[in-house]
């Protein structure tokens, strides 16, 4: 069955022998050749195998004559077929004339050619430290600005936005209690049950008490909570940010005298100073749930033993350290997300990109920051 319009391409042969390489043969194409009816079902399949046996043949006469509309993926289809040139023997109709003109013209263009530098590593290395001091010095000047902040909000408390830090601590804190329970009570489950498994075999099961409250009250804890709040709240942050970057209203808020670092930044970093030590002590608990938990099902530990025990086995500086490691973190995780957030040009693409950074960057951030801690407090606590 034929389709209605369809292309069609055929191949006329001499009535004489032809000789050798096919001279004499002519092609002869009409219907429409436009993208609607190539893509019709085995159309597109068909014309391409015609024309690809027809490649590199000079002498062939091609009759185009017949064809009744043509756009520019039908055109192309047979300037591909002719190796990017016309044929010398060509016949058109002149309404078709100036499309293969232009087909012709931009085949003709030559593209500069692109030489990658044999010291572009060098140069990618150095744009790369460029850009970490670029965000380094913005990142300064943001502390900066913010310790002004603090100082005329200590000045004057009564006109602080303390509208902006309750919604800030009620978003980045007691909305993030059912991830971080979730995640600490996992965590504590797999900790207690992977230590209770080597302790078994050397008699020390005791010892599950010291092993859970070190490892979760002085690093798990807080670097649990600082990792998903850097994900969770970090990224609302940063994106938040961006879309007022996109709506133009970091540049209304400049426009009407009122500061991005007293209304968006400060309090940003004050409740999360304020709300991560809080969260610390709960995923702590949490996690210590979770590991007297899978204690008591491994080892039989009863969990009054594992209370009584607890402040004993850690002591109380460590709780110290992990709060202290709390606040420190959220106070990054605020900066960083503000940084890059402040930072987003108004396009989509920029916010998408800068939120991930972000993200990245913080969680980053907060690694480097416990790796100080742990050298710091080296000899503290044990």
């Amino acid at each position: 069955m034929q389709i209605e319009n369809a292309p069609i391409l055929t191949i006329q042969h001499p009535a004489a022998p032809a000789s050798a390489g096919g001279a004499g043969q002519s092609v002869v194409a009409s219907g429409v050749w436009q993208i609607h009816t190539l893509t019709q079902k085995g159309a597109l399949k068909a014309i391409t195998r015609t024309l690809r046996a027809l490649r590199n043949q000079d002498s062939l006469e091609w009759d185009l004559s017949g064809i009744e509309r043509l756009d520019h993926v039908g055109a192309q289809m047979f300037w591909n077929a002719w190796g990017k040139r016309r044929p010398g023997r060509l016949r058109l109709d002149p309404h078709h004339e100036e499309l293969f003109g232009r087909i012709e013209k931009a085949s003709a263009l030559a593209l500069p050619r692109h030489r990658v530098s044999p010291l572009h590593w060098l140069i990618v290395l150095g744009g790369g430290v460029l850009s970490f001091f670029e965000h380094l010095r913005g990142f300064l000047s943001l502390i900066g600005q913010l310790v002004l902040d603090i100082g005329r909000f200590l000045r004057r408390p009564q006109g602080g936005p303390w509208r902006e830090i309750s919604a800030n601590i009620y978003h980045s804190g007691f909305q993030a209690l059912g991830i971080t329970a979730m995640v600490g009570f996992l965590i504590g489950i797999v900790l207690s049950f992977l230590s209770s498994q080597q302790l078994r075999m050397f008699g020390g099961d005791i010892y599950i008490v010291n092993i859970l409250g070190m490892a979760v009250i002085r690093e798990l804890g807080p670097l649990l909570a600082a990792i998903l709040v850097a994900g969770r709240s970090g990224s609302s942050i940063t994106a938040q940010l961006g879309v007022m970057r996109v709506t133009e209203e970091l540049d209304a808020m400049l426009v009407m005298g009122i500061s991005h670092g007293q209304r968006l930044i400060m309090p940003k970093v004050i409740a999360l100073a304020i709300s991560m030590p809080l969260l610390v002590v709960w995923t702590d608990a949490m996690a210590l749930i979770g590991g007297m938990v899978s204690a008591k099902i491994e080892l039989g530990l009863a969990f009054r033993y594992f209370i009584q025990k607890l402040p004993d086995a850690v002591p109380v500086v460590n709780y110290t350290i992990g709060l202290l490691k709390g606040c420190v973190f959220g106070m990054l995780i605020a900066l960083v997300s503000c940084h890059f957030g402040l930072r987003i040009k108004p396009n989509t693409e920029s916010l998408g990109r800068g939120t991930t950074t972000a993200v990245v960057t913080a969680i980053t951030v907060v690694i480097l920051a416990d790796a100080v801690f742990a050298i710091i407090f080296n000899d503290v606590g044990f």
